[in-house]
């Protein structure tokens, strides 16, 4: 009896599969893509957010920010990486619908918007929570010594911690 063998690469399909069959129902992707197309790009602060009339056309925004949202998810930061997963991984290929940018203008894009990254950040941790994806696992240490860094500007109780955010907002 034979192995089980694939298709050859060379064969044209007579129905290609579609990238949507690759990206399951409940995958993240599709919640980083429901939020960023929720979002008004333009009031949250992002540059380029309304595309001129003249010159060459751009990447939209909210496109290079479902591209960031998926890095941060997956814990991929570097901007050459994310070009590298917007051409191997079928996951991103369908959240930016087959575009592929080069590291260059993602890192441009970062730079450009980082305050707008604030918040959309906060507004993205904030829906988690809204919407319990978030464990809360308790974390507890017992008597063992740790070598740590923990002066007054390092450590944070519950009433530091909601005096920070009120100055954030």
């Amino acid at each position: 009896m034979a192995d089980i063998e694939g298709h050859a690469r060379e064969q044209a399909l007579l129905l290609p599969a579609l990238v949507e069959d690759y990206v399951a129902a409940d995958n993240p992707v599709r919640f980083i893509d429901a939020f960023v197309d929720d979002l008004d790009l333009g009031e949250a602060g992002f540059l380029r957010s309304r595309p001129k009339a003249t010159g060459r056309r751009g990447f939209d925004p909210g496109d290079l920010l479902k591209l960031y949202l998926y890095g941060y998810l997956n814990r991929v930061r570097s901007s050459r990486r994310l070009e590298a997963e917007a051409i191997r991984n079928l996951e991103v290929v369908w959240l930016l619908r087959g575009l592929r940018p080069d590291f260059k203008t993602i890192a441009d894009f970062r730079r450009d918007n980082r305050a707008a990254f604030k918040t959309v950040f906060r507004a993205f941790v904030a829906l988690c929570r809204k919407l319990d994806l978030f464990g809360r696992e308790l974390l507890a240490v017992d008597g063992t010594r740790l070598k740590a860094v923990n002066s007054q500007t390092r450590n944070f109780t519950r009433a530091k911690l909601e005096t920070y955010l009120k100055s954030a907002d």
